[in-house]
């Protein structure tokens, strides 16, 4: 019998559920008829049957009601054709199925939690809000390996349209980053990121404050700023840290959190992963001392988050004004401070070791065998520093003679 539009209105189930007839003329291809669930109708599909490694496959082509037979005919022989060149498209539909549960959204966010664990949170935080946030929520839906490069083009040139270079090019970047774990994991073949238009982000800062703007910095924070920023930014400036460092910091991580003598900063918190430890000296003591100690809470500024002071943007506009320093950000005082450390006569590889730096002196072999946190030096450096901007707030001036050594005759 061949499947026909006659042949086939003639068909029935009889006294069975479910039943199939096939092609005498096409072989492996069949007109099945089935029960609904309800038992009140009966179901008309095409479909194709063969062999896979000792296991039968079946492939639904469609509806009877949706393919007419010579339309079935021609889909079933393309399907049979790619069975006789030793394809499996049964087993390729399944795959793509499984693929298709795999969307972006849900791949992202397997691809936080790994991150969870090996990544700072303040880190985790922002990788977050690029990859979950309103960026790339068009995308969120589509099958993650569906993903193409011109999904991409898209959505980064809205986001430079709606946001502007530097946040698309944050986006990019942590895009991009997403797609080579995923590729890495086999999840995709390729990365859709690779070959879209590059953005120019925050160009490199090389900004150093002067003297002048320090002290207005320094007492502009006398006043009453969001959160503690005004001891946030003092304690930059008597420390080098940078700023998240000081935010997060936790009265669990001083010597003696009513006196404290040291800090140390753990490599948890710490950007390099390398714990770091300085002392403090007369000025940073009594700032720390000053903050208030909220019951049951173990960060030192903010007021709720457990990563201590967060309102960055609101703190620095309220210091802005109050100050009249523009064009500056936390980490510029970080550079402004080495800068100004090596101005005044501090070693340089002392200076890398009060920003926990290990690079320089302490990169390559010299670092493996170089263990030495120079406590002393850097408690006499810290010292010279302080009594520096001690100077500079009192009004006076610090001046720096080098050391001439005599001509020997």
């Amino acid at each position: 019998m061949k499947l026909d539009a006659k042949t086939v209105a003639a068909l029935n189930l009889g006294d069975k559920p479910d039943v199939v007839y096939w092609d005498d003329v096409l072989p492996r291809f069949g007109y099945r008829l089935r029960l609904s669930h309800d038992g009140k109708r009966v179901l008309r599909s095409w479909l194709v049957q063969y062999r896979r490694s000792g296991a039968s496959r079946r492939i639904t082509i469609g509806s009877a009601e949706v393919f007419k037979p010579e339309q079935a005919r021609a889909e079933a022989r393309k399907i049979l054709a790619r069975v006789d060149l030793g394809e499996d498209p049964a087993g390729d539909r399944q795959a793509r199925h499984a693929k298709d549960k795999l969307s972006l959204r849900s791949q992202v966010d397997a691809y936080l939690a790994l991150a969870a664990t090996e990544v700072r949170s303040s880190t985790l935080r922002d990788v977050t809000r690029y990859l979950t946030g309103p960026y790339f929520k068009p995308l969120h839906g589509m099958p993650v390996d569906k993903v193409t490069k011109a999904d991409v083009a898209s959505r980064l040139n809205a986001i430079r349209r709606d946001h502007g270079n530097v946040v698309a090019a944050a986006s990019r970047a942590k895009l991009s980053a997403f797609f080579v774990w995923a590729l890495q994991d086999g999840i995709v073949e390729h990365n859709p990121v690779v070959g879209t238009r590059k953005l120019a982000g925050n160009k490199p800062s090389d900004r150093v404050l002067s003297d002048s703007e320090m002290v207005r910095l320094w007492n502009a924070c006398e006043d009453d700023m969001p959160q503690h920023y005004g001891p946030v930014i003092r304690l930059v400036i008597l420390t080098g840290c940078r700023r998240a460092e000081i935010g997060g910091m936790r009265w669990s991580e001083f010597d003696d959190p009513d006196n404290p003598t040291t800090w140390t900063l753990p490599a948890a918190r710490a950007k390099n992963g390398h714990k770091h430890t300085l002392p403090l000296m007369p000025m940073a003591c009594n700032i720390i001392k000053g903050v208030p100690h909220m019951v049951n809470r173990d960060q030192l500024f903010g007021g709720r988050s457990d990563a201590g002071f967060v309102a960055w943007d609101l703190g620095k506009r309220a210091l802005d004004a109050l100050s009249r320093v523009s064009n500056w950000t936390p980490h510029d005082i970080r550079r402004s401070v080495a800068t100004k450390m090596a101005d005044i006569g501090i070693q340089p590889h002392i200076i890398e070791q009060i920003l926990n730096h290990q690079s320089g002196h302490k990169s390559g072999p010299a670092g493996i065998y170089n263990r030495s946190s120079y406590e002393h030096e850097v408690r006499a450096a810290l010292a010279m520093w302080e009594d520096h901007l001690r100077t500079l707030l009192a009004g006076g001036e610090r001046k720096v003679v080098p050391y001439a050594p005599h001509a020997v005759t």
